[in-house]
């Protein structure tokens, strides 16, 4: 009997060396060992050995999540032991019922004893972080190959994605990286964004989901597969360390159950101490990185708003050889930095081992910590619903500030006649009274629901902010007939969001105000400065008309499922001679596009008719595309008797929009709107604006953010190859925008009735020109010479902020007397006395009142009166300076139209 024993188990371990012998190596496909000095792979490469890898494992299933930007596959591989296949879809739909939490606690434990955790590992996203795509690879190939009791016990007790983030990217970077054939002489340097629109901001992109990877990768987080741990592959680690990785810095989202934060901690420790067991020294943690968990928008920061672990780690690494800086403060092990990492040369091949062991230590904890991790998404949805269907108030910063004023007001007349009350203060706390006034005060409640009615002027751009929801697994829901809430009357399919749902988190920050807290180094320092935004609160950004509903609400509500986009209803064109398009609504652009290129004339009011405002569209022919528009777009043509009075017929300009070589991103955002809503355009660079003849091509140049020097600067742009080291084709982009050579080109475009429409730091270019308006952020220092306002006095990063508008100027048709604007480090001005008599007038402004609407406003008085938006005559043509981000990320369709009135003629 042991002599066959023996052999049995010879043969089951023969079988399994000639099973891990049939998986491809990626030297035998590559040529090379991922991890190589000065190698690369490109997608083309790494897709063929994904399908390889698939082909020859039974532990592997590819599939294709959707088309790239540029129209590659998506892939996603699933990875787990052959006999769970057999349960894929069973698995999948435990993972989404407990992550949505809509049954008992007793239905969710048998789930849970039934269910495996699902895992996401991705990489890629960032395409000059090449470490990313690269340890996807060799992680791939390690839990197809590998068959020790590591392996077989994660593959056996974890659903494994392995997802790549930007195949159109990797293509773009190690395309770029190997052309040379001397090694030492490769470099990163692209020439184009490595994502078809928006480059880096491929990372911003996940509440909104504009771009087809983001929404490819949203619909497996938050619809299909809802994976408990997000684990999101980056580069690069602070200098002096290997890799950045959690838990993180303060401050978190106020809207987080806390068991977010706890298993940050848990996840983090298992992969710290993975690193620490294996004598990997360099992780840095908490306040050795400047990475925290306030932000909604990334693809690990967004999974937090759906109770999910989102893992970012940032890790040092190139092809090309470096080394680990010499940071003396970095040697120093504290809390952050507990093993520090001395000086010395580091490799590729060694960024890919720490990424593998840090694949391998979440993969661990997922073993070890499985129901753990299906329970706590479940509890977390639960309490969401939970806190949805009561009284709630979330704990702000605003409310603590409330309580202490309140206590301050009611003690200030006894710590005045107690000199060791003025001294101590309240020693044991504040009385609870005061917590009651705020957190029992009915008007500090967080609302149960939100009506979108279908009667607004820009239904549609409510419906694509619903979208963007609904493509982040948030449950919305329909009225299928007329109804009233709280003595309103709503018509049948407006849409209710309730807030009762396991991915409240998400809703609340989409809808409410961030209130970001005031975090300063030290009491009176400067300000730590925010990972990427402070508020970005979606509703306001899109300036849709909602409805917050405080009180428990019902009606003919029917749910959508889950995933299920939305369009505006569709409508029959009515009859009539001619028709109006209402301004109010950015769809109508589109429609106004497809009628003008179809040589159909179009005429903009300049008065107020029929119910629509100034700048509405008239229309008398085109009947076969003003269906369309009724039909497909929620642009309903109001039929007309006459044209009004005064109408003004319009033709398209020929636009040109600003780009430099390696790309602009905010460009890159346009770019993409501009197609969405029909308009052509071209790309125009520094070159071509240097030989003149402008006018010529164009009627309107668009410079959205970078591309201008500042005031005091003669050139912009970061060093340029020489024409021999790149394709011929990129040699349009070799040139610097400059004062002397630029500038002078668009003063002379403009005078001769050209149109220059600047956005945020690209109204630079109102200094150059010498426009009689000045930086009102500034203030003289003791010999008389103006400066920047300092942090300690004045700071606003990425925020939500209200202006006011002029919408009686053409550039503003459409807009309400305020809007809400993306307020981001932006330029305000002050326009010099005789401004008006040299045709520059103010179109937006702040007011007397504090505009901080969600976000971090520090020195808000400083806004005061401030101009936002002006417009200049130069010649016999306009310029246009808008401080405020109005494109900003695509997302800010509320200022859509401040772009899209200018693109006219």
């Amino acid at each position: 009997m042991r002599i066959r024993f023996t052999f049995f188990v010879l043969l089951l371990f023969c079988v399994a060396n000639l099973s891990a012998q049939n998986i491809p190596t990626p030297k035998s496909h590559f040529g090379f060992d991922i991890g190589d000095d000065y190698m690369l792979a490109n997608f083309t490469q790494t897709e063929a050995y994904f399908k390889k890898v698939a082909d020859a494992s039974d532990r592997v299933r590819l599939s294709s999540i959707g088309k790239t930007e540029y129209g590659r596959e998506q892939p996603m591989m699933i990875v787990t032991a052959p006999s769970n296949f057999a349960k894929l879809d069973r698995y999948k739909e435990i993972s989404q019922k407990l992550a949505r939490a809509e049954m008992s606690r007793e239905e969710a434990e048998q789930l849970i004893i039934e269910g495996k955790p699902v895992v996401w590992i991705d990489g890629g996203l960032h395409a000059n972080e090449v470490v990313g795509p690269h340890q996807l690879i060799q992680t791939l190939y390690e839990l197809a190959s590998r068959n020790d009791a590591e392996t077989m016990k994660i593959l056996d007790e974890v659903i494994i994605l392995l997802v790549h983030a930007n195949p159109d990217g990797m293509e773009i970077m190690s395309d770029w990286y190997m052309r040379k054939e001397d090694p030492t002489k490769r470099d990163q340097n692209i020439p184009i964004l490595y994502q078809k629109y928006v480059g880096h901001d491929n990372n911003r992109d996940f509440y909104m989901n504009n771009m087809s990877e983001a929404e490819n990768m949203s619909r497996q987080q938050y619809i299909e597969w809802i994976p408990q741990i997000i684990y999101n592959h980056h580069q690069s680690g602070p200098a002096g360390t290997v890799v950045a990785g959690p838990p993180y810095r303060d401050p978190f989202n106020h809207v987080f159950d806390p068991l977010i934060i706890t298993s940050l901690d848990a996840v983090g420790a298992a992969m710290i101490n993975r690193l620490h067991q294996e004598d990997r020294p360099g992780y840095t943690r908490l306040g050795g990185s400047v990475f925290s968990t306030w932000w909604n928008g990334g693809l690990r920061t967004t999974p937090y708003y759906h109770n999910q672990i989102g893992i970012l780690t940032e890790i040092i690494g190139n092809p090309t050889p470096s080394s680990v800086p010499l940071v003396p403060d970095r040697l120093i092990p504290n809390n952050a930095n507990p093993f520090p990492i001395t000086p010395r040369d580091w490799h590729f091949k060694t960024s890919i081992d720490y990424s593998v062991s840090l694949n391998y230590a979440i993969l661990n904890h997922a073993v070890r910590s499985g129901d753990d991790l299906l329970r706590n998404i479940y509890i977390m949805g639960r309490r969401s619903i939970d806190r949805g269907n009561t009284d709630t108030w979330t704990m702000y910063p605003k409310n603590s500030q409330a309580i202490e004023a309140a206590y301050a007001k009611a003690q200030k007349a006894k710590k005045e006649d107690d000199e060791e009350e003025a001294y101590f203060g309240f020693r044991s706390g504040v009385p609870t009274q005061f917590y009651d006034s705020i957190y029992k005060d009915p008007s500090r409640r967080d609302p149960r629901g939100y009506i979108l009615s279908a009667d607004q002027p820009d239904f549609p751009t409510a419906i694509k902010f619903l979208n963007a929801l609904i493509k982040s697994g948030i449950q919305v829901h329909q009225a299928t007939s007329d109804f009233k809430v709280n003595g309103k009357s709503y018509p049948a399919n407006s849409y209710i969001v309730k807030t009762a749902q396991a991915f409240r988190p998400h809703v609340i920050d989409m809808f409410e105000p961030q209130d970001h807290p005031n975090d300063f180094l030290y009491p009176g320092g400067p300000p730590i400065r925010p990972y990427d935004a402070a508020g970005w609160t979606l509703a306001f950004q899109m300036g849709s008309e909602i409805d917050r509903i405080y009180e428990d609400f019902s009606g003919p509500f029917k749910a959508l499922p889950y995933g299920e986009l939305q369009t505006p209803p569709s409508k029959a064109l009515a009859n009539g001679s001619g028709y109006l398009l209402d301004a109010r609504n950015n769809n109508s652009f589109m429609a106004v596009n497809d009628l003008l290129k179809a040589k159909v004339k179009v005429y903009r009011t300049t008065t107020a008719s029929n119910g629509m405002p100034a700048g509405s569209f008239y229309i008398s022919g085109g009947k076969a595309l003003l269906s369309k528009a009724a039909t497909e777009y929620g642009v309903y043509p109001e039929p007309v008797a006459a044209m009004p009075k005064g109408a003004k017929e319009i033709k398209p300009s020929r636009i040109a929009l600003y780009d430099y070589y390696g790309g602009s991103m905010p460009s890159g955002w346009v770019r993409w709107m501009m197609e969405q809503f029909h308009f052509d355009y071209q790309l125009l660079f520094a070159k071509e604006i240097n030989e003149g003849g402008l006018n010529d091509k164009y009627d309107v140049i668009l410079f959205i953010g970078p591309g201008i020097p500042g005031p005091n600067q003669g050139r912009y742009g970061r060093s340029l190859p020489k024409p021999e080291e790149v394709d011929s084709k990129y040699h349009h982009m070799l040139a610097s925008f400059t004062k002397a050579e630029s500038v002078p080109q668009l003063k002379s475009f403009l005078e001769k009735g050209g149109e220059i429409i600047t956005v945020g730091s690209a109204t630079d270019l109102a200094f150059h020109l010498g426009l009689p308006v000045n930086d009102a952020l500034v203030e003289l220092n003791e010999k008389g010479v103006s400066r920047p306002l300092s942090g300690e006095k004045y700071y606003i990063p990425g925020s939500v902020l209200e202006m006011h508008v002029d919408n009686s100027v053409p550039i503003n048709y459409g807009m309400g007397d305020k809007a809400y604007i993306m307020f981001n480090r932006s330029p305000v001005f002050t326009l010099s006395p005789n401004a008006t008599n040299q045709g520059v007038k103010p179109i937006a402004w702040f007011g007397e009142e504090a505009p901080l609407k969600s976000g971090w406003a520090w020195g808000q008085s400083y806004l005061k009166n401030g101009v936002t938006a002006f417009e200049a005559e130069i010649g016999k043509g306009k310029f246009y300076a808008f401080g405020p981000e109005i494109t900003f990320r695509a997302q800010s369709h509320g200022t859509f139209k401040m772009l899209f009135n200018g693109l006219y003629k």
